[in-house]
């Protein structure tokens, strides 16, 4: 919650992440397991890149949550300053990500 915003989230939704963080977490552990064992690089690397994919199927669904909750009470608003700050805040993410 950054800004002090509050988070517009149905307890479905919640249940729902908070499960896909919990088998994230598994197979993190899983991929830690790995290489303290040793085990072929190339299956590490299968690993990581499904926590990756696992990390953006996450990331889906939050900013959909977002966009269907957050970025459509601003855009209804008639506060030009808050529909520009949500497509802003938008944007900045994803520069963010993209230099990652």
């Amino acid at each position: 919650m950054e800004g002090g915003r509050d988070v517009q989230m149905s307890e479905t939704e919640k249940h729902t992440l908070l499960a896909r963080l919990k088998s994230i977490e598994g197979h993190v552990r899983g991929v830690h397991r790995m290489v303290e064992e040793d085990q072929y690089c190339i299956d590490v690397i299968r690993q990581t890149q499904a926590v990756q994919r696992a990390l953006d199927k996450f990331n889906a669904l939050i900013l959909e949550n977002h966009l269907n909750t957050c970025v459509t009470t601003a855009i209804r608003s008639e506060d030009a300053d808050e529909r520009e700050r949500v497509v802003s805040e938008i944007m900045d993410v994803f520069e963010t990500t993209s230099e990652i």
